[in-house]
C-alpha cells in the first residue's frame, strides 16, 4: 500500500519542508524567541526558541505525517478500504497545517500581525467541512472515519452513521469558519460545534446498535 502513495508522500513531504527552508532564509531577521502559541484573542501565550520554531516544529510535523501514513497503510487490518482520493486527501492535512502554522509563527516573528485567532478557526472549519463532504464515501477502516466499537463491528451501522454525520460536520464546520469574524461568540461557537460533531454521531450510532441488539 505504501508504494501506491509513494508519489503523494514525496510531494507532501517536500511541501512540508518549505517552512523549514523559509525559516532558514529568514533566520537572521527572526528574534531569538518566537510566539508559537496564541490564546483565543490572538495574544501570544507560549514561546519557543528560534531553533525549535524554525527547525523543530517542521521536523516534528514531518515525523507525525510519516508515522500516520505508515501506520495507516501498513497496520490497518482494513487497509484495502483506504481508497485513493480519500487517503490522498488525508495525506494533505499535515502539509496544509504546516504551511499555515509557519505563516503565523514566522509572520509574527517578523513583526507582521498575522491574526491567529482568525486563521486557525478558518482552517479548522475548512477541514471539518471537507471531511464532512467525504464522510459518506468513507469505507469501514480502523484508520479513518467515526471509529466506535459498534461501527467497526457492523458495516451497516458504519455506513448509516457516516451518512448521518456528514451534514452535521458540514454545518458545524461552516459555523466554526463564521466564528473567526465573531470575536465575542468565538469560544462558544467553536466549543459548541466541536461537541456536536463528536457527540451527535456517537449517540446516533449507539442508538442504532441498541435497537439492533435488543
Amino acid at each position: 500500500m505504501l508504494k501506491k502513495y509513494r508519489k503523494t508522500l514525496i510531494i507532501t513531504t517536500l511541501v512540508m519542508l518549505l517552512p523549514l527552508v523559509a525559516g532558514i532564509i529568514l533566520w537572521n531577521r527572526l528574534p531569538d524567541q518566537l510566539a508559537t502559541h496564541f490564546d483565543a484573542s490572538g495574544t501570544p501565550n507560549g514561546f519557543s526558541s528560534r531553533t525549535f520554531a524554525v527547525l523543530g516544529i517542521p521536523a516534528l510535523l514531518i515525523l507525525l505525517h510519516w508515522l500516520c501514513a505508515f501506520g495507516s497503510l501498513r497496520f490497518d487490518p482494513k487497509a484495502e478500504n483506504l481508497e485513493g482520493k480519500v487517503m490522498g486527501l488525508v495525506l494533505w492535512i499535515c502539509p496544509v497545517i504546516s504551511i499555515v502554522m509557519s505563516v503565523i509563527v514566522l509572520g509574527n516573528g517578523l513583526g507582521y500581525h498575522v491574526a491567529a485567532e482568525v486563521v486557525v478557526p478558518l482552517l479548522v472549519g475548512v477541514v471539518i467541512v471537507v471531511i464532512g463532504n467525504w464522510l459518506p464515501k468513507c469505507k469501514q477502516t480502523w484508520t479513518l472515519g467515526i471509529k466506535l466499537p459498534w461501527t467497526l463491528e457492523d458495516e451497516d451501522n458504519w455506513n448509516r452513521t457516516h451518512r448521518f454525520a456528514a451534514p452535521i460536520w458540514v454545518v458545524c464546520g461552516l459555523i466554526i469558519m463564521a466564528s473567526s469574524f465573531l470575536a465575542p461568540l468565538r469560544m462558544w461557537l467553536v466549543g459548541g460545534a466541536l461537541v456536536v460533531v463528536l457527540v451527535a454521531p456517537t449517540v446516533y450510532s449507539y442508538r442504532l446498535f441498541r435497537s439492533k441488539h435488543k
